[in-house]
């Protein structure tokens, strides 16, 4: 039986190039990444810096350019058509930061939620079940019946996390899903999070800006120029990252605050803390 030490998602030399006419965009250059199974991490970075990029090629929304990128028996790299449609359906829920992309205005709550059952073929009995659990699950059995504007925003997030969990999928994925939440109602949204990875051990990726959600999971991950380049470690340090290569990204700020110096410490998988060796 797989467990949390199992990998997961493995990306090696992950590259994402973007042709138009004139201009090559590389949006990934080489970037890595192991998640193990229920695993719940944060991947943060600036605006550019190729983190919903990894999203959407995680969720198979986008096709990589080369390099590895596989969930669990599936590998994105070389799917065809009919293989990413199997994939996004079975394997894949994701939570959009605007939630008008998440459910469909005319539609309930309870309807919402069974919409992906109908789609899959599930049976009314089935669909009528796995969807009340999941309404509780979110606590909004008090809402079953409310369209989405009716709702505030973070039970709208709520009714998002039930629809993407309608399949059972073992990923996870959301972009920015506090994004537009004040301080409290994300750290509701957050907790909901923490309790589906505890619960269903289903693995959960976020790409946010959200200081709450990069300090409160398994692992904070920072993308620079398309490259994982450092993490933190839930309740231990900041370790900046050596790839496969050799390689490490050692931004102009570490420099500038370590001095031209600097030594390597406690390096164990892939992993390194940088200190001052002036």
């Amino acid at each position: 039986m797989s467990n949390k030490n199992d990998t997961y998602i493995l990306c090696q030399g992950l590259f994402k190039i973007y042709k138009t006419v004139d201009v090559e965009v590389v949006a990934l250059r080489g970037l890595e990444l192991s998640v193990n199974l229920g695993e719940i991490i944060a991947i943060v970075g600036a605006s550019g810096s190729g983190k919903s990029t990894l999203l959407n090629i995680l969720a198979g929304h986008d096709t990589p350019s080369a390099g590895i990128v596989n969930v669990g028996d599936y590998d994105l790299l070389n799917m065809n058509e009919n293989q990413s449609v199997f994939y996004r359906r079975k394997e894949i829920g994701f939570i959009w930061q605007d939630n008008t992309q998440n459910l469909f205005p005319y539609l309930s709550v309870i309807e919402n939620i069974e919409l992906p059952l109908i789609v899959s073929n599930f049976s009314k009995n089935e669909r009528k079940s796995r969807s009340q659990n999941l309404l509780e699950m979110v606590g909004l059995e008090n809402r079953r019946d409310f369209k989405p504007f009716q709702l505030s925003g973070g039970e709208q997030q709520r009714v998002a996390i039930a629809v993407a969990l309608s399949n059972s999928p073992r990923l996870l994925l959301a972009d920015e899903p506090t994004g537009e939440l004040d301080d409290s109602t994300s750290k509701e949204v957050l907790e909901l999070f923490n309790s589906v990875n505890n619960e269903l051990n289903t693995t959960i990726v976020i790409v946010t800006h959200d200081p709450l959600i990069s300090s409160s999971v398994d692992r904070a991950i920072t993308i620079r120029d398309g490259k994982t380049s450092s993490e933190i470690i839930k309740n231990n340090n900041e370790f900046h990252l050596v790839d496969s290569s050799g390689h490490i990204q050692i931004p102009n700020q570490i420099i500038e605050g370590l001095g031209r110096k600097i030594k390597f410490s406690n390096y164990k998988d892939g992993r390194v803390i940088l200190e001052s060796d002036e």
